[in-house]
C-alpha cells in the first residue's frame, strides 16, 4: 500500500523506522524476506554518488543511516543476508555506499560466528519452560560429561506445598563429594542466577559444599641425600611424578558445587523439595547435613504466603 500510494515514495525513511519498531509485535523480526521488502521501499539510483566528493561526504546521510540501522537489526536478530540483498543495496546506494560496506562486514563475520558456539541451540526455541530449563541445565553442566539430568515432580514429597517440576543435574563425582561433606559444616543454596538462551532467561540454583584444602608438598625436589632404592621389577625405576591431589572441576574457590537445579517457580518451598528429592535419590548424607538458604524470596513465594496465613489465624 505504501509503494502504490505515492510514486516518489515520500516519507520512506519514517516508514522503514516505523516498520522496524513493530517487527517484534508481528513476529517477523527473523524473516529475511521482510527486511528485503523494506529495503526495496527505498528509491533506486537516486542515492548513488556520482563523484568522489559525494562519496566521501556521505551522500544522502539520512537514507544511508536508515539502511545501516536495518542491517544492524538483522545482525542483532541473527538474520543472515543473502546475495539478493547485496544486489539491492548496490542498486540503491552504489558500491561506495556505507550500507554496502556494512553488508560486507556482516558477510565476513556472521558466517564465522554462526556455528562457533559449543552449545548449539535449535532454530526456534521451545515455548515450554520445562524444555528451556532442560536446555539451560545441559549447557551449564556440559563441563562434566558424566553429569546426569533428571526431571522430578515435587508431588513426590508429601509435605511439599508448591506443586511444580525440578530439573536437577548431578554427576557421580558430585555424589562422592556430597557424601564427604562433614555433618557440622552446612551446605549452602546460592541463587537465583540467570542464564540466557538467546532472548529467553532461565533461573537456576547451586548447592555448594565445603572445599577440600589444596595439597601442599614442601619436600625439596633437588634434595638427593635421601634417595630410596627403587623396588619392584628390575628396569622399572619407579614413579616419576610427585604425589598430588588434583581438584575436580566442581571444586571452585567459593565452594564445591555438588548439584545444580532449575525449578518451575524458583521458590523456597520448591528448593526444599529439591533437597528432599536429592536425599531420596542416592544422597543419604543430606539427612544429617544442615542446608542454608541464601536467596531472597520472591514476593509470590507460596511457602511464605501459607506461613503468613497460619500466623494470622493463630493470632
Amino acid at each position: 500500500m505504501f509503494e502504490d500510494q505515492d510514486t516518489r515514495r515520500r516519507g520512506h525513511v519514517e516508514f522503514i523506522y516505523a516498520a522496524l519498531s513493530r517487527m517484534n509485535e508481528f513476529g517477523v523480526q527473523k524473516d529475511l524476506e521482510v527486511y528485503k521488502a523494506l529495503v526495496d521501499v527505498l528509491p533506486k539510483g537516486k542515492f548513488i554518488p556520482v563523484n568522489i566528493f559525494q562519496a566521501e561526504f556521505l551522500h544522502y546521510p539520512k537514507q544511508q543511516q536508515c539502511a545501516v540501522d536495518l542491517l544492524e537489526q538483522m545482525e542483532n536478530n541473527g538474520v543472515m543476508p543473502d546475495s539478493e540483498l547485496e544486489q539491492m543495496l548496490l542498486n540503491i546506494f552504489g558500491r561506495r555506499g556505507i550500507p554496502l560496506r556494512k553488508y560486507w562486514r556482516m558477510m565476513y563475520w556472521m558466517p564465522k560466528f554462526k556455528n562457533l558456539s559449543p552449545w548449539p541451540l535449535p532454530e526456534s526455541l521451545p515455548d515450554n519452560t520445562l524444555e528451556l530449563a532442560n536446555l539451560a541445565i545441559q549447557r551449564i553442566t556440559s563441563v562434566d560429561p558424566d553429569t546426569k539430568i533428571d526431571v522430578w515432580q515435587t508431588e513426590e514429597i508429601e509435605a511439599s506445598i508448591d506443586k511444580t517440576w525440578i530439573v536437577c543435574a548431578q554427576s557421580r563425582i558430585q555424589k562422592v563429594l556430597l557424601a564427604e561433606q562433614p555433618p557440622d559444616i552446612p551446605l549452602v543454596i546460592k541463587g537465583p542466577f540467570n542464564i540466557y538462551l538467546r532472548d529467553q532467561v532461565v533461573t537456576y540454583f547451586l548447592l555448594l559444599g565445603k572445599t577440600r584444602p589444596e595439597y601442599e608438598d614442601n619436600t625439596d625436589t633437588d634434595d638427593v641425600s635421601k634417595i630410596q632404592k627403587p623396588v619392584g621389577i628390575p628396569g622399572v625405576i619407579g614413579k616419576v611424578t610427585l604425589p598430588q591431589v588434583k581438584c575436580t572441576v566442581h571444586e571452585q574457590d567459593d565452594g564445591t558445587i555438588v548439584a545444580v537445579c532449575a525449578t518451575g517457580t524458583s521458590s523456597r518451598d520448591s528448593l526444599l523439595s529439591w533437597i528432599r528429592l536429592l536425599e531420596k535419590h542416592d544422597n543419604p548424607a543430606l539427612a544429617n547435613v544442615p542446608v542454608i538458604f541464601t536467596l531472597t524470596a520472591p514476593p509470590a513465594d507460596v511457602s511464605l504466603y501459607e506461613t503468613d496465613i497460619v500466623k494470622n489465624e493463630n493470632k
